[in-house]
């Protein structure tokens, strides 16, 4: 017999069903639907919403304000995605130290500093801005939001379980998604009223309104004891080692797959206004406008393949198919679409593939989450989140300064663009497919789980 968080499976119980309640530890009269809570739990993802707006929106305006900015500072469009790239200096190490922070103290805590660092970070832009000053805002902007994605999913994971997680974290990644096209025809519009220095300190001012607001409302969810840190609600732990756990295929196929995402997230964020501008012909305002598109398709796509995926599951198809097929094929689809995008002409077909491309290809970044939890303790499961999120973003430096690199490469700037296009969507397409090979949490929780002879983790 084996006893994990408290309960006891004999010789007949089945791996999956050991390791589901090591990953899945909850207390046991708890049910998330009805809980006099759920209201709670709603309110925490609606905070949490905004909060990845405004952490997406600090992150967008550079790219929204590329054209102004490379024209007052005189910078080659090399040197501007190099300074985009600057943002990712710290990124992926602020997230492992932030998803291991979480294992031990309250994320309504984690949160709120993070908040405050992007804020106190953006004011200073509202003064005289150099090249200097302005890599180091981006480098200092990303340690502060480099933990934000992995600890608002574990803050919100406290409150639902794996078959409800999928619809509230589609509502998390819609706001850090709306960051990047919502509100970009009001920075735009502040841009071109005031100036792109005005757009960085009114988001700094919303940085500090949100957390003002979170310290009011937030509390830790009940799926963890009360007090947030971490450790499963249960008399025992099962632990796995964290390289055993970077070495599971589902790991390692959601990190691949999820890459090649952030490589289009990152294109999105820091290249696309200048990219519909200079490449295809758009006016800065109506590069806004269909960023905003973009956005307006992402509310729609997210929750409703989230909602797909959850219904899968409940309906007891394989998270593989559920969640893993799913994810991958909208990645496939986005990069398929990328690659045509940049061997079209006509604004109809260059606006359709924007939109769907760049809405489909954050598809990954809601249940690859999911995915990773499911193979993942639950004690181990925000420093688990964090390093995957630090490996994934690893395309944050690179993509802007090899887009750069290619359009300053070019025959000239609309061919330069086109050709960064065309690799950024052959390296989706060839992630998507890995993700198909790799991603099977089925397999790697029976792997993982405890041998219910011997009473230990299986080898």
């Amino acid at each position: 017999m084996v006893v994990v968080a408290g309960r006891a499976y004999t010789g007949q119980a089945t791996g999956r069903e050991a390791h589901k309640a090591m990953t899945e530890v909850s207390p046991p009269a708890m049910d998330t639907d009805a809980a006099p809570g759920q209201a709670r739990a709603w309110i925490v993802v609606g905070m949490l919403c905004l909060f990845m707006l405004i952490n997406f929106a600090d992150r967008a305006v550079l790219g929204l304000a590329a054209v102004p900015i490379m024209r007052e500072l005189g910078l080659s469009h090399t040197e501007f995605g190099l300074i985009g790239a600057s943002f990712f200096t710290f990124f992926s190490l602020s997230a492992v130290i932030g998803g291991f922070l979480v294992n031990r103290v309250a994320t309504k805590w984690v949160l709120a500093t993070l908040a405050l660092i992007w804020s106190l970070c953006q004011l200073p832009m509202l003064l005289s801005v150099t090249v200097t000053a302005l890599v180091v805002n981006r480098v200092v902007l990303g340690f502060g939001e480099g933990p934000a994605y992995p600890v608002a999913l574990h803050a919100t994971y406290k409150w639902f379980r794996s078959e409800h997680r999928a619809v509230p974290t589609s509502f998390i990644a819609v706001g850090a998604l709306a960051g990047n096209g919502i509100v970009a025809p009001v920075i735009v519009a502040i841009i071109a009223a005031w100036s792109w220095q005005s757009a960085f300190g009114l988001l700094g001012v919303a940085g500090l309104v949100w957390c003002t607001a979170w310290l009011m409302v937030a509390r830790e969810g009940p799926l963890v004891p009360d007090g947030g840190g971490a450790g499963p609600v249960g008399n025992a732990e099962v632990r796995l080692s964290y390289r055993r756990l970077l070495k599971c295929r589902t790991i390692v196929g959601v990190e691949i797959a999820g890459f090649v995402a952030y490589w289009l997230l990152t294109v999105a964020v820091v290249w696309l206004p200048a990219f519909l501008t200079r490449g295809f012909g758009y006016t800065l305002v109506q590069a806004g406008w269909i960023m905003m598109l973009v956005s307006l398709a992402q509310i729609v796509i997210l929750p409703g393949v989230s909602s797909l995926s959850d219904g899968l599951k409940r309906r007891g198809i394989a998270s593989r198919i559920a969640c893993g097929w799913v994810a991958c094929t909208s990645t496939f689809v986005a990069g398929l679409l990328v690659i045509l995008l940049s061997q079209s002409a006509g604004s109809v077909p260059i606006i359709v593939c924007t939109i769907i491309a760049f809405s489909l290809c954050n598809v990954m970044f809601v249940l690859g989450p999911v995915l990773v939890a499911e193979v993942t303790p639950v004690t181990q499961r925000g420093a688990t989140l964090g390093m995957v999120n630090a490996i994934t973003t690893l395309a944050g430096p690179f993509a802007p300064a090899a887009m750069g690199l290619v359009v300053d490469a070019g025959a000239g700037t609309s061919d330069g663009i086109r050709n960064a296009l065309l690799l950024a969507g052959v390296l989706v397409v060839l992630g998507a497919l890995a993700g198909f090979f790799l991603i099977n949490p089925e397999a790697d929780r029976t792997r993982h789980s405890p041998d219910p002879r011997l009473g230990t983790l299986s080898a």
